[in-house]
């Protein structure tokens, strides 16, 4: 059973089948087997007997001094030198040898089953296998005959085991054949029986999969009276689910509104005077504005990363980034190219998408001379896939040795540039929390790629050519 332990169901239900199956077949044939011989034991010993009552009744009939009429049986096997058959009469008290018997004992004698005993009641039959002449197993019948005045007689009539034998060996084998096929009928029955059983199993697997991957909000379907609870039980879990995240995003809004108001007085009063004081409360007040924002999105995707039913669309996303962007930076003369990601889908909210990919561009255009691109693709890794977003830029790029640094909080490599030094660092935060990571390197354009892996779905292996924005 350990072996059958991280197993699914329908191989464990398989396994019991198949285990008790072959164990009720195999005590069923050596049942049938056992009755089988038996049987044919029982139907040769009647002929044994036949032959037997034969015999006595030509003892009955003969003169008592006429040994020579015994023995007429019609059967030629007895006649046939050490067939198998044999026949043999004998009186008690006398040798064997000048016992009468059939021909094909070629002289030789029959071996007794069991001595009668002293004042048994003659007529009794006693069968049993014996070794006959040439040590061939017989099997043979004895019976005590009281003739009265012409004294007490043993008949003994014996014919060849190997024929119950060879009777036997040929129902093994038709039984073998019989119940080999029943077997397999059985088996497959069973797995028929199992995969029909199970199919509603599959169907609610089936229908948690799309609230996972986004897309279906709740569990539809009619389900079997005993899963059916399981399936309002999920539906139940993802209603709260949904309230949780919905308390989540208005306590993360109202925290928002009570921070930056109270900081947006403080800037508005510090704006009235130029003294040192006032710059250094502008610069702190600053800093502190950064620093929730950038925690409270944190917080914000904590509580959305691990939803269910979240999915989003990629190519929506970004081509409305890079409409966005060209606008922004038109005065530089920007050409930012898409690669289109017909199919492809984010597992999380479409705020976290925009937020994280609008990050990784701006921070491309900044560097950028003349051209940044943004591409997506979906790769698999182990038994799940994986939405990689790739950022390019033709700028000066990232040495290879301070890579690590530019994702690291509030740290700027260039102070010339815009910025606080937070952007990588929140998309490397939010793609963390949804499983994912942030890592730079070299683009073929010749500046950096900054690429982005995120929980997907869709098509894999979906190859597209840029498209640049006008």
């Amino acid at each position: 059973m350990r072996v059958l332990a991280g197993r699914s169901v329908a191989v464990r239900l398989a396994a019991s089948a198949v285990f008790w199956s072959c164990g009720i077949l195999l005590v069923a044939g050596i049942i049938l087997t056992t009755l089988y011989r038996q049987a044919t034991e029982r139907s040769f010993d009647e002929r044994l007997l036949v032959y037997a009552n034969d015999l006595a009744a030509d003892l009955v009939a003969a003169n008592e001094t006429d040994q020579r009429a015994v023995g007429g049986l019609g059967d030629p096997r007895f006649n046939i030198p050490l067939s198998g058959w044999y026949w043999q009469v004998a009186r008690l008290g006398t040798p064997l040898r000048d016992a009468n018997a059939s021909r094909s004992l070629l002289g030789n004698t029959m071996p007794a089953l069991a001595d009668p005993a002293p004042g048994a009641r003659f007529g009794e039959i006693r069968k049993d296998y014996a070794a006959g002449p040439e040590d061939r197993l017989v099997r043979m019948i004895e019976r005590d005959i009281d003739l009265g005045e012409d004294g007490r007689v043993i008949v003994r009539v014996a014919g060849p085991a190997d024929e119950i034998s060879a009777a036997q060996s040929r129902f093994a084998v038709a039984l073998l054949v019989t119940f080999t096929l029943l077997g397999a009928a059985l088996g497959l029955s069973t797995l028929f029986q199992i995969r029909f059983g199970l199919k509603p199993l599959a169907g609610l697997r089936a229908a948690v999969g799309d609230v996972r991957r986004g897309r279906a909000d709740r569990i539809e379907g009619r389900y079997p009276g005993d899963i059916a609870p399981l399936a309002d039980e999920l539906n139940l879990l993802l209603d709260a689910n949904s309230e949780i995240l919905e308390r989540a995003r208005t306590q993360v809004g109202n925290l928002a509104h009570a921070l930056k108001t109270p900081l947006s007085v403080i800037v508005n009063e510090a704006d009235h005077s130029d003294d040192d004081l006032s710059i250094r409360v502008r610069e702190q007040a600053d800093i502190m504005r950064d620093q929730v924002e950038y925690y409270l999105n944190r917080a914000r995707a904590a509580a959305l990363a691990g939803t269910l039913g979240s999915a989003t669309e990629v190519r929506p996303v970004l081509e409305a980034l890079v409409r966005t962007f060209e606008k922004i930076y038109r005065d530089r003369g920007l050409a930012i190219e898409d690669v289109p990601a017909d199919g492809l889908r984010f597992r999380g909210e479409r705020q976290d998408l925009e937020e994280m990919v609008g990050n990784l561009v701006d921070n491309a255009c900044k560097w950028a001379n003349a051209r940044v691109r943004v591409g997506a693709a979906l790769e698999r890794a182990g038994d799940r896939l994986v939405l990689c977003v790739t950022v390019d830029d033709d700028g000066p790029g990232v040495p290879e040795g301070r890579r690590a640094e530019a994702v690291r909080r509030g740290r700027r490599l260039d102070e010339t540039k815009p910025g606080s030094g937070l952007g990588l660092s929140i998309v490397s935060d939010l793609a963390g929390i949804y499983g994912g990571d942030l890592s730079l390197g070299a683009a073929p354009l010749g500046g950096a790629r900054a690429s982005l892996r995120l929980p997907g779905d869709g098509p894999a292996g979906r190859d597209a050519a840029p498209r640049v924005a006008t």
